[in-house]
């Protein structure tokens, strides 16, 4: 029996293969519910690697029957383990078609959170350029899941298009749902990590022009920023993290809008020793 969490071994590999070949018999022959059943009883498993693995193979078949339709069906299951491993099928289908999957995961960016993260992931490695023009679309979306999905790898494209990054979040400052608010404080922490000028620049346009709420957001990402600077006070200060970080502290302490100069006289506390 395959282990239900952890990396597999020789023998587990075994035993999918077994099970896959059973699977692609039965529907070679058109036993569909059969297959079915198969498909769904090693698929319904708490390991993650099964469920890659399992979906991986099921996506090579090239035989008579109906693959495509019995994995459309399992991606609504009511067992997670089993929609995750039809997703994982449509992710190695149509691994050469981003635009399919993309639509694919505007489906189950809530029902498969895991597994859409990971395949999102992917997506930015290898087609940066398409999720830039797509992946935006999702902060309209009604379903908050999707719109905190919206900013899932993002950091991947941060150290060479930040403004792009920084324009999305722009999207979702005055958002209420507290997942996507914890999402957007902790991508905005990324970017200001690799490229603080930017960061700042527009964290200080969002305060003049924002509201105590949105003040509040940004609070939660600017004091762990500034928290890494105070802790490393007496290391390497020619680091441009440091530099910059300091200076927009100093800048926003002086500024005209209230909403800067509070946020500023607050973050210099946390720089005091």
């Amino acid at each position: 029996m395959i282990k239900s969490i952890g990396r597999l071994n020789l023998d587990d590999y075994k035993l999918i293969d077994s099970q896959v070949e059973k699977i692609f018999v039965c529907l070679s022959k058109d036993r569909i519910e059969e297959a079915t059943g198969l498909i769904t009883e090693m698929a319904n498993t708490q390991n993650y690697f099964v469920r890659e693995e399992l979906g991986k193979r099921l996506a090579a078949y090239e035989g008579p029957g109906a693959m495509k339709e019995v994995c459309a069906k399992l991606l609504d299951d009511h067992i997670y383990g089993i929609r995750a491993t039809a997703l994982f099928y449509y992710y190695y289908s149509n691994i050469d078609n981003p635009e399919v999957l993309l639509h694919i995961l505007g489906k189950t960016a809530e029902t498969v959170r895991w597994e859409s993260e990971h395949i999102i992931e992917s997506l930015w490695k290898s087609h940066p350029e398409l999720m830039k023009q797509e992946v935006p679309k999702w902060v309209l979306s009604p379903s908050a899941k999707k719109r905190a999905m919206s900013m899932h790898g993002l950091e991947k494209v941060a150290l060479d298009s930040p403004q792009f990054v920084l324009m999305h979040l722009e999207r979702l400052l005055d958002e209420e749902d507290a997942e996507v608010q914890e999402k957007f404080v902790k991508t905005l922490i990324q970017v200001a990590r690799h490229r603080p000028q930017h960061a700042y620049m527009n964290v200080y346009r969002w305060l003049r022009h924002g509201t105590e709420d949105r003040a509040r957001l940004l609070w939660d990402a600017l004091k762990v920023l500034v928290s890494i600077v105070a802790r490393r006070e007496r290391e390497d200060q020619s680091n441009d993290f440091w530099n910059v970080t300091r200076r927009a502290v100093d800048d926003w302490r002086k500024d005209s809008s209230p909403l800067v100069s509070q946020m500023g006289n607050r973050l210099q506390q946390l720089l005091q020793p």
